[in-house]
């Protein structure tokens, strides 16, 4: 046997991270670098016979990734290609306990659940209950933030509250991509992607050293499809895609002791809509008649058909822009300082129909205008033996002005008379987020690792809404008022500060070189805010919602099997969520058709989260690897505040309102197999699939049964193709291979027109790439 060695980057200095890691293709790109060392046993014809033996030295000293106590799943390159990943939305089934989709109605933005825990309004008003970061740099909204995987060299998904060692604080978890490096990441490769809806994919590389100090890179992507979601009269696709990307990267090292790397990124896109399916009959509002049902409550399955009010040129368009300096200096053998400092902005205009039919009921344009600039700074110390330490500050500044039109034209008669409407809402939101942060780790005895850490966050965020109503009728208001007289503007300002400490402790033993286990505790913090939809004169006076507050009690337990050929990781977690900020959708009466557009945010429950989280993987002869992840979630209510569920007098009594926690299925699952062929002079041949299963799930946090997702099980498969010296690649797969109907995401605003509207996945799909690596 020969032995070859693999290298791949971490995300980052400051943290040191277990990565429940699945198995490399054994002819995978060779890279080199000095973070993180991958060691492979292959047999002379190219297949692996041994699991990934990974040593990280993120907390700046060499340590096996089963001996830190977190609980997060990492992939590489291949394993993403593997998944037919191309956004990162593809990681849906692949991390125990996630929800990861595309955001509700729009082309750019995501919606992110990790054990129960996340952003259930996709208002930018909101913070973001799961982190998400490129480079170290953390992303302030989920706008934006569904990336297009074209140079991506690792993904980590944390599991549970962050930010004891690094960035921005969170609640539910953190995901981290980190992208190739020019100095290890050398060479090149292109690629092309053909496939199901007119699917057209480029993606280009190119990066080595231009000196002995100066390394460059360059990334392109180019990604389209017509979308999968079709108007049969008009002929429009919708919920496609057409973007373009762009990074480029400089790094410098002009000593062993320094080291600095410039990026910048660019994305631009320009897509039709991104449409739903209404999942309840949709209901106008006659001053005189009554209620008139526009459309009915659809039947039989959905078969991706739409319509819609907007026109062609009525689309969906984004740019995000960004440039980052991350520099490195060591001290001395024992301290490390780092800088990441940031700026970014992100500018959409999205018209969004999110009642979903060719009704003016609740069509929408939101336009965006948000930037950022962010500083960290860490002081990272380590003694060489059983003493490291973090310590770091965190500066971010974001403001998001936004402009918004709200059209619903057929959604009020007055004696048969059409009554056009139309909202105008201005608004700005700027927020100061101010951190210090501290995190030991101590080897008291052999064996024995004590983890502290401790962060105090500062949050002020500063809101001024004003928000504008129009009507406009051929008709008197019942015959005494013209229209006009009902217009009127609504405005407030407010400003507010929050604070919170939020400590973290783990102990870690190592029971053997092959076997640790370890008890944690952390306390996660999300901001309060303000409601971005008070609408009225009443609702700015108690326009203000809390913090959120979660305490996550975790044990784990690592395994690796001495002939390196079977690895395993458990965790059990129990959380208390606090003051969580639920968006509902308020009727007051269910029998007056009569809208309300209220739509309070109360911090109205409590929640208690238990789980359990496998990931395993195991080497089965010499050129078959199996893997599964297991998760399962019990999340449930211990108190919500809202009188529609505890009042019986209430006209909208209904206590199963808010019987099931959103975006939380009680079991997700998936098992993996892929098995590799030598051909001898011919290269290689890996054929493998996946089978993943998710739980029920309730897509709204009022509980409406037409937008509940029951169980459902989604199958891939894929082939792939290496040339001898990896120098060319042919892979070929299909996604949801038994064409399943399910729905993703929800919109619920019954209170106007009874919207429910439901997103769904995409049906059965393929693709072929060809790829070239030089």
């Amino acid at each position: 046997m020969k032995r070859n060695t693999i290298r791949h980057s971490a995300l980052s200095l400051a943290i040191g991270l277990g990565l429940s890691v699945p198995a490399v293709h054994a002819q995978q790109a060779r890279t080199e670098i000095d973070v993180t060392e991958v060691e492979v046993e292959v047999v002379e014809d190219g297949r692996a016979t041994t699991l990934d033996a990974i040593t990280v030295t993120a907390r700046r000293r060499s340590e096996s990734i089963q001996d830190v106590p977190v609980a997060v799943s990492a992939f590489g390159e291949e394993q993403l290609k593997d998944l037919q990943a191309s956004n990162i939305d593809g990681l849906q089934g692949a991390v125990p306990n996630m929800n990861i989709v595309q955001g509700r109605g729009s082309a750019n933005s995501v919606n992110v659940f990790i054990r129960g825990i996340g952003q259930p309004d996709a208002l930018q008003t909101f913070d973001p209950g799961v982190g998400m970061y490129v480079d170290d740099v953390y992303y302030a909204r989920i706008n934006g933030a569904l990336f297009s995987l074209f140079d991506v060299q690792q993904v980590e998904v944390l599991r549970g509250p962050q930010g004891t060692l690094y960035g921005k604080n969170s609640t539910g978890g953190a995901i981290k991509i980190a992208t190739r490096n020019p100095f290890d990441d050398t060479g090149g490769a292109a690629e092309l992607v053909v496939g199901g809806d007119g699917r057209r994919e480029g993606r280009f590389y190119v990066g080595g050293q231009l000196g002995e100090t100066v390394a460059a890179s360059v990334a392109l992507a180019k990604i389209d499809n017509d979308g999968f979601i079709h108007d049969p009269d008009s002929r429009r696709t919708f919920n496609g895609d057409d973007t373009f990307a762009f990074r480029a990267k400089a790094v410098f090292q002009p000593t062993d002791g320094f080291r600095a790397t410039l990026s910048v990124d660019r994305t631009r896109q320009d897509t039709d809509l991104t449409v739903g399916h209404p999942t309840a009959p949709l209901v106008a509002t006659d001053l005189v008649l009554g209620p008139v049902v526009l459309k009915p409550a659809p039947t039989g399955e959905y078969d991706f058909r739409t319509r819609t009010s907007f026109a062609p040129w009525q689309g969906q368009e984004m740019t995000h822009t960004g440039v980052s300096l991350t520099a490195e200096w060591d001290l001395n053998d024992n301290l490390l300082l780092k800088s990441i400092s940031a700026y970014r902005e992100l500018q959409t205009h999205s018209f969004i129909d999110i009642d979903a039919s060719e009704f003016e009921l609740g069509d929408v344009l939101v336009a965006l205008d948000q930037d950022q600039v962010s500083q960290e700074l860490q002081l990272q110390y380590d003694n060489g033996g059983n003493l490291q330490a973090t310590f770091g500050l965190y500066y971010m500044k974001e403001d998001v002005p936004s402009y918004q039109e709200a059209y619903a034209d057929d959604l009020f008669f007055n004696g048969g008379v059409p009554v056009d409407f139309l909202r105008t809402i201005d608004d700005d939101l700027s927020t100061t987020s101010k951190a210090a942060f501290a995190h030991f780790n101590w080897e008291f005895a052999p064996t024995w690792t004590l983890a502290a850490g401790v962060r105090y966050t500062e949050d002020e965020k500063d809101y001024t809404r004003s928000t504008s109503t129009f009507w406009a009728s051929d008709s008197l208001f019942l015959g005494v008022l013209p229209f006009s007289a009902l217009n009127e503007t609504v405005a407030f300002q407010a400003r507010q500060k929050w604070s919170a400490v939020t400590p973290s402790l783990s102990l870690h033993k190592a029971f053997s070189d092959n076997a640790s286990g370890y008890v944690s505790a952390n306390r996660g913090f999300k901001s309060g805010g303000f409601n971005g939809r008070a609408n009225s004169a009443l609702e700015t006076t108690a326009a203000v919602f809390d913090p959120e507050f979660v305490w996550t009690y975790e044990a784990g337990f690592k395994f690796r099997s001495g002939d390196g050929r079977l690895q395993a990781n458990v965790a059990a977690f129990h959380s208390r969520y606090e003051d969580f900020q639920a968006r509902v959708s308020e009727v007051l009466n269910p029998d007056s058709p009569t809208p309300t557009f209220s739509f309070p945010v109360l911090n109205a429950a409590e929640m208690e989260i238990n789980g359990f989280e496998f990931e395993g993987v195991a080497r089965l002869g010499e050129a078959t690897t199996l893997s599964a992840q297991l998760g399962w979630t019990d999340a449930s209510y211990k108190n919500f505040a809202d009188l529609r569920t505890t009042d019986p007098t209430n006209p909208a009594y209904d206590p199963t309102l808010h019987a099931h926690v959103p975006f939380t299925p009680d079991w997700t699952a998936r098992v993996a197999l892929q098995h590799a062929f030598s051909l001898g002079g011919s290269g290689t041949l890996t054929l493998g699939g996946d089978v993943s299963y998710r739980g029920d799930t309730w897509l709204s946090v009022d509980n409406r049964a037409n937008l509940m997702q029951e169980a459902y099980t989604l199958v891939g498969l894929y082939g792939v193709w290496d040339s001898p010296q990896y120098v060319w690649q042919v892979r070929a797969g299909v996604r949801n291979l038994t064409d399943e109907v399910y729905k993703v995401e929800g919109q619920e605003f019954s209170s106007v027109g009874n919207i429910q509207t439901a997103y769904y996945g995409r049906p059965r799909d393929w693709s072929l790439s060809v790829r070239y690596n030089f």
